[in-house]
């Protein structure tokens, strides 16, 4: 008896996993490249109240940074996905289409070279939907240690037919 059970428990396992592979949406033409990683202790810093903007950062206990580009090859996409922390995308050449996963209006947000997105944290995708190719560099920050830079998230998104 307990051997079905077992059996039947592998089963239900396995199934999940494929439907989540199969649902899942992987990057397609985008192409990652490592820069760099460092790991930051615990810190604190605010601009100087006599600066014309106002920016506060603060970690505890201490984060990693990694830093990537980007390759879009025209017509590609990043899938949609999240990620442990907040993210910085500074694009490069060409522009880049970001959708939010929970934005039920599916607005796109088109970032042009020299200009960026900060990613929410609710999951998001990129599209080069261009003809051209594009480039970003992405700042992620993270747990200490963490290997897993993004987790894929079902496709289509619930409010955007891709």
């Amino acid at each position: 008896m307990k051997t079905k059970w077992v059996i039947g428990f592998l089963c239900v396992l396995v199934v999940a996993a494929y439907a989540m592979i199969t649902w899942a949406s992987p990057p397609v033409g985008v192409t990652p490249e490592l820069i760099g990683r460092a790991t930051f202790e615990r810190f604190k810093v605010k601009s100087d109240p006599q600066a014309p903007f106002d920016y506060m950062a603060q970690a505890k206990p201490g984060i990693d940074m990694v830093v990537r580009t980007h390759d879009y090859a025209p017509g590609s996409y990043t899938g949609w996905h999240t990620h442990p922390g907040p993210v910085f995308i500074s694009v490069l050449e060409g522009s880049v289409t970001f959708y939010e996963y929970d934005d039920p209006t599916c607005t796109p947000k088109v970032v042009t070279a020299g200009h960026g997105y900060v990613d929410t944290g609710h999951g998001h995708i990129g599209r080069n939907e261009t003809g051209l190719p594009a480039k970003d560099v992405t700042v992620f920050i993270l747990p200490v240690g963490e290997t897993h830079l993004r987790e894929e998230l079902p496709a289509p998104g619930p409010y955007c037919a891709f």
